[in-house]
């Protein structure tokens, strides 16, 4: 952990040249990141989740609800690479998601289940496949040309990244 509240795990640092072994243990971290999140809003009140986990950030529950959407556009972005020839992406506006209306209402429950729904299929998807796969790309008009093992470097990260902003708040906070 690190002081800084945006990123409390540290900045996403992307590497080329995934071996086996690191992938898998990518992988590993992608399972773990639905239980991870259960356990950063374990106990949390309602008062609590509706607190941000910086000063101009999201709330917990932004947060919460913030990670499936974003695992589930990863999760299609793996299958769109693996069955189009260098798929476009289509980005979507992250902040504009965070504040609709089914975020404050739907409980953050909702989302932790949808999350570990998604992460057993996207697992069990992405142990599937054969090393030549990790190397398809899809084109993002904001990143270019992106491989399916940058999406799992990436969403390895992301998970532990916004439990870590949780986490981190609660330890300023004392949350128990």
């Amino acid at each position: 952990m690190t002081d800084d509240r945006r990123y409390p795990t540290g900045k996403f640092s992307p590497k080329t040249g995934v071996t086996a072994a690191e992938r898998e243990a990518l992988i590993r971290r992608i399972e773990e990141e639905p239980a991870l999140l259960r356990k950063a809003v374990d106990g949390l009140s309602a008062s609590q989740l509706g607190t941000p986990y910086r000063e101009g950030g999201w709330t917990v529950r932004q947060v919460v609800h913030h990670v499936p959407d974003s695992h589930m556009h990863a999760y299609i972005r793996c299958k769109f690479a693996l069955t189009e020839e260098a798929p476009p992406v289509k980005p979507y506006d992250e902040k504009r998601w965070a504040e609709l209306a089914d975020v404050g209402v739907v409980p953050v429950a909702t989302s932790l289940a949808l999350m570990e729904a998604l992460h057993e299929r996207w697992v069990a998807f992405l142990r599937s496949l054969e090393p030549a796969a990790f190397a398809r790309t899809l084109h993002h008009p904001e990143h270019g040309t992106i491989t399916v093992d940058y999406l799992v470097q990436l969403y390895a990260w992301h998970g532990h990244h916004h439990a870590g902003q949780i986490t981190s708040l609660r330890g300023r906070m004392g949350w128990r």
